[in-house]
């Protein structure tokens, strides 16, 4: 049986199993064995019986800037247009479906930042298995600091839950953060369930019977929050990647103003008209938020600072060391202190040491050993 068949089987058995407390167990452990058929679907072994396919590896695309911005669709949504309106740079348009055949990039100039953006090919039903170069689209959107699923205001809204499948199958959780999970393997005294949640979803006979799939008869497993079976199968295949979303909405100038109305209301979505250039700087506007970086500006001695190019630091690396290593991986050889000008500091120069927590638009001096 191939493991596509038996994918479909255990999602048939799933279908047919009723959701409630002394089924939570066989439930638990069929979405163990749907999780490894679809790793073991994504990462095909090598060997004689691999029927071709390697592993599921993205278009060779150079990340270039400080942060990168895939573009993900079914064909024909504008995703070309956009890329094209935002970048300059030129992704073939035309009036029939699969113009784009390959991954093309471009790069937007925001705030001193490069941000990078891909126009991916437009992916279909079953992406995630394998079809219509869907593992190489997914492949890449993995290496994204930021997705944006590029709709058709006109099509209907199952497109966007079909895309939300298919990138799930490949171990993508869209504006999730990682769960409140923590487990552990141990040498003997098989598994342990803790928790401070009063009722939780997760039961010790459910854990279990997820570990036993995995052949883990050993764990601690403590729960920071109620989390569901998905959850701690996510935590044990320990491959997921957790990237924030934007839901571009194109084609605007088709619909009223009424369901305009309606749409901006919804939480992560920004309607725009590639076309037309509607919206199109609340757009990366909106990026630049959900890219989570700060800037930094370098001051040499006795000069001003240089606010044309600054470096830029995500979120959460932002230390002073984080700013050095930024720069070149030799500079904490040589450091001494370096003096701050901004926000996180008192005083306006502080001296400072390697582990200070910079702010946007900082301003740093180093001073290296004699």
């Amino acid at each position: 049986m191939s493991v596509m068949q038996k994918i479909k089987d255990i999602e048939d058995e799933m279908a047919r199993t009723q959701k409630n407390k002394a089924t939570s167990a066989h439930l638990g452990s069929l979405k163990a064995k749907l999780a490894k058929l679809r790793r073991e679907l994504l990462e095909p072994s090598t060997g004689a019986g691999a029927g071709g396919g390697g592993k599921g590896e993205g278009f060779d695309v150079n990340k270039v800037g400080d942060a990168r911005v895939g573009l993900v669709g079914f064909p024909s949504v504008g995703k070309s247009t956009l890329l094209t309106k935002l970048t300059g740079t030129m992704s073939e348009v035309a009036a029939y479906e699969f113009t784009t055949l390959t991954c093309i990039p471009g790069v937007v100039h925001y705030r001193g930042a490069k941000i990078q953006m891909l126009d991916l090919p437009g992916i279909i039903e079953g992406a995630k298995d394998g079809k219509g170069r869907g593992r190489q689209v997914i492949s890449t959107a993995r290496t994204c600091n930021v997705i944006l699923i590029v709709l058709d205001c006109l099509k209907p809204i199952s497109h966007k839950k079909l895309i939300e499948k298919e990138l799930e199958g490949f171990g993508i959780r869209l504006n999730k953060r990682p769960p409140g999970i923590t487990f552990r393997r141990k040498d003997k005294g098989g598994v342990s369930l803790t928790t401070t949640i009063s009722e939780p979803k997760l039961d010790l006979d459910a854990v279990k019977a997820v570990c036993s799939e995995y052949r883990i008869h050993n764990a601690d497993v403590h729960l920071k929050e109620d989390c569901d079976v998905d959850d701690l199968v996510d935590v044990i295949e320990g491959s997921r990647v957790y990237i924030p979303c934007i839901y571009v909405l194109n084609k605007i100038d088709q619909i009223t103003m009424e369901e305009l109305n309606v749409i901006d209301k919804l939480p992560h979505y920004c309607p725009v008209c590639a076309y037309h250039e509607w919206n199109l700087d609340g757009l990366v506007e909106m990026i630049w938020d959900y890219i989570d970086v700060l800037r930094i500006y370098t001051k040499p001695k006795g000069k001003l600072p240089d606010y044309n190019d600054p470096v830029v630091l995500p979120n959460n690396r932002r230390t002073l060391e984080d700013f050095c290593n930024r720069i070149h991986k030799g500079i904490m050889k040589q450091f001494k202190y370096a003096l701050v000008w901004g926000t996180s500091v008192k005083h306006k120069p502080q001296k400072v040491g390697k582990d200070h927590v910079l702010d946007d638009e900082d301003i740093v001096q180093i001073v290296k050993k004699i």
